[in-house]
């Protein structure tokens, strides 16, 4: 690949014969409806029922479903206050408990205003998220290489995978396309130094961000790596550049501060800090990267591998071959070989990390880079691994000329990750006995009981996503953290109906209990003739599975 400079001897650095077929709005449209369909089929049977269909039998989609509709509501009501969420109510900055998704709210806001449920909004920006990820990959592939079909392998491998495949119930592990947009931007940038390219590395970088605190930090990391390992590349050039990648590199810590600053407070004002001992909790092992919930390998050999890892990430034979090709292959030569370097740079560099602490690694740079000490997940940091292995693939693929033989290797790679059809859970809708609490008088303060302690919060679950009916403060909550306020309340408000917690519920201002006397312990199942016989509990009205709401009197 030549290159020639413009601008007397200090400009941009462009292409000149690199053989590269253009990037036509026609491939691109192609491209994306190949990347929709697929995300329709490994999602599969979601797409024919997205309303009904849940995976609800995971609190973690039902925090995620609140998560989506707490943004969409709060947005446009009154965006200074979007991290004053409702749940764990009177904790500040509830929303920072989690990650934000803020990018994939947006996305499927018409939805939620044009009245859909939490549920459909959610399964619509699931598929999305999957058809977008592979869309990205395609396009930076795309554009490295000049072909079609090794976009659209490298798409699906980083779309479809054993890893993303298995965190349907987390739509920040589907929505993860900006980690390739913004290895399109810097690559772009520290070569031919253009605004436009800067301007994309922070649009690339706030897409990260307002998406998630994994992301941002990964992109960090990966692009920290990649710059480091593509050195011989920009150095030439690096007076002009440098200034520029520089600007961008500024002026997206200036967009990332709004999102920063309550997860800053989050940290300080409530600990929300993860400590090392948690995350080797969280941490991969050498077995994950043999684990593979594709329904070909884990019905033959890979089931095994299943025993102890936190997620997989087994990459698949077809992915690993090519992969080997692009790493082995010697006529690479000038960009595409340093490119190649840096991408098997911070692949290794996420696989190792995704051990967490397992290696000295982890920890060296918990230390030094501060936003990791907001992680709590360091199996996630396989997602680099899985980016680098789908752009080394899509390397290795580029040199088939052959249409028919670079289509079957895609359809290898999607049928290696296949885990659909999925069992999707029926939603039956949010029962409407809550809807009475959205026109309940006065400041309301909900409580709902059974009010399960902390090593159960994600009971918890139901609760965050039926409060979308109403939006009144929540004093029950689940979330990534659990915060203090949380913990003393639980204390108190487990032993309800006992007569002391009640008492603490009045002291901590709740007006109104919703009771679910199904899910009482067994010692508990009188709890509705208590409650009819005190003058302080007034009954508004009483839902599906015998759900109760009460007016708390003084």
């Amino acid at each position: 690949m030549q290159f020639i400079r413009q601008r007397r001897g200090v400009g941009k650095w462009r292409r000149m014969s690199d053989n590269l077929a253009p990037m036509t709005s026609e491939r691109r449209t192609r491209a994306l409806a190949v990347c929709v369909l697929l995300a329709l089929i490994h999602t599969w049977p979601l797409a024919m029922h997205p309303g009904r269909y849940s995976r609800n039998d995971n609190a973690d989609t039902q925090l995620n479903e609140w998560i989506l509709a707490w943004v969409e509501h709060e947005l446009p009501r009154a965006p200074l206050h979007l991290f004053e969420a409702n749940i764990f109510y009177p904790a500040h900055d509830a929303l920072a408990f989690s990650e934000p998704l803020i990018v994939p709210a947006l996305l499927g806001a018409p939805i939620a205003w044009s009245g859909g449920s939490p549920v459909l909004v959610y399964n619509l920006v699931l598929i999305a998220g999957f058809a977008l990820t592979a869309f990205a990959t395609f396009l930076l592939v795309e554009s490295w290489t000049g072909s079609f079909f090794a976009g659209l392998l490298a798409g699906s491998a980083f779309a479809f995978n054993t890893h993303t495949l298995t965190r349907l119930p987390h739509i920040q592990g589907i929505h993860i396309y900006s980690l390739p947009l913004v290895l399109l931007a810097a690559d772009t940038l520290l070569r031919e130094g253009s605004w436009k390219a800067g301007a994309a590395l922070v649009g690339g970088l706030a897409l990260a961000a307002y998406t998630s605190g994994y992301l941002i930090v990964f992109a960090a990391v990966m692009l920290a790596i990649f710059g480091v390992a593509t050195l011989p590349v920009w150095r030439p050039q690096w007076r002009f550049v440098g200034p520029r990648t520089a600007a961008a590199l500024a002026l997206s810590a200036l967009v990332l501060v709004p999102i920063y600053l309550p997860y800053h407070r989050a940290a300080t004002e409530q600990h929300m800090l993860r400590s090392l001992d948690l995350v080797k909790e969280y941490s991969a092992t050498p077995r994950g990267f043999l684990a593979s919930a594709g329904r070909i390998h884990f019905s033959t050999w890979s089931g095994r591998f299943f025993k102890d890892p936190v997620d997989s990430f087994f990459p698949g034979f077809t992915l690993i071959v090519l992969a080997a090709m692009a790493l082995l292959r010697r006529h690479e030569s000038g960009v595409s070989r340093w490119r190649i370097v840096g991408v098997g740079a911070f692949a290794a560099a996420g696989a190792v990390l995704a051990l967490g602490t397992a290696t000295p690694f982890y920890g060296w740079l918990y230390h030094v880079f501060p936003p990791m000490q907001g992680l709590r997940a360091a199996a996630r940091f396989g997602n680099l691994f899985l980016l680098g292995m789908a752009i080394l693939a899509g390397y290795g693929a580029a040199g088939i000329r052959r249409p028919a033989v670079a289509i079957a290797l895609i359809v290898l790679v999607n049928a290696e990750a296949l885990r659909a059809p999925f069992t999707y859970q029926p939603f039956a809708g949010i029962p409407s006995v809550y809807a009475l609490l959205r026109d309940e008088p006065g400041p309301v303060v909900v409580a709902e009981q059974p009010f399960y302690p902390p090593w159960a919060v994600f009971l918890n679950g139901s609760y965050v996503l039926n409060s979308t009916a109403h939006w009144r403060p929540l004093m029950n909550g689940y979330s990534g953290y659990t915060p203090d306020t949380y913990h003393q309340y639980a204390n108190a408000f487990w032993y309800f109906p006992q007569e002391w917690a009640i008492k603490a519920m009045k002291d901590a201002g709740v007006t109104h209990v919703v009771v679910h006397p199904a899910a009482f312990r067994r010692d508990h199942q009188e709890v509705v003739p208590l409650l009819d016989a005190r003058s302080d509990f007034e009954l508004l009205g009483i839902g599906a599975d015998d759900v109760r709401l009460y007016r708390l009197k003084r």
